[in-house]
C-alpha cells in the first residue's frame, strides 16, 4: 500500500472518529447504526483510526456517514 493511500485512510478515519465522539458515539453503537455487526465493525478500528487496515466499501462509507449525518465525503448535509 502506498503512502499517499494509508494518508487518506488514517485522515478518513481520523474524521468518522471525530465525529463519531461529536456525536456522543461509541463505535459499537455508530455499529448498530449502520448495520455492520459489531465484529466486522472492530476491522475498522486502530488506535489511531476507525478504519484501520479495513477497506469498506462505498456502501459501508455511505451508511457510516448517514449515521453521523454528514454526506460520503463526509461534509455536513
Amino acid at each position: 500500500m502506498e503512502a499517499t493511500e494509508i494518508n487518506h485512510k488514517i485522515r478518513i478515519g481520523k474524521r468518522i472518529a471525530e465525529l463519531r465522539k461529536e456525536k456522543g458515539l461509541s463505535q459499537f453503537k455508530l455499529a448498530q447504526l449502520t448495520g455492520i455487526d459489531s465484529v466486522s465493525y472492530t476491522h475498522l478500528t486502530l488506535p489511531t483510526s476507525d478504519l484501520g487496515k479495513y477497506n469498506p466499501s462505498l456502501e459501508i462509507l455511505s451508511r457510516i456517514g448517514d449515521a453521523l449525518g454528514v454526506e460520503i465525503d463526509f461534509r455536513p448535509i
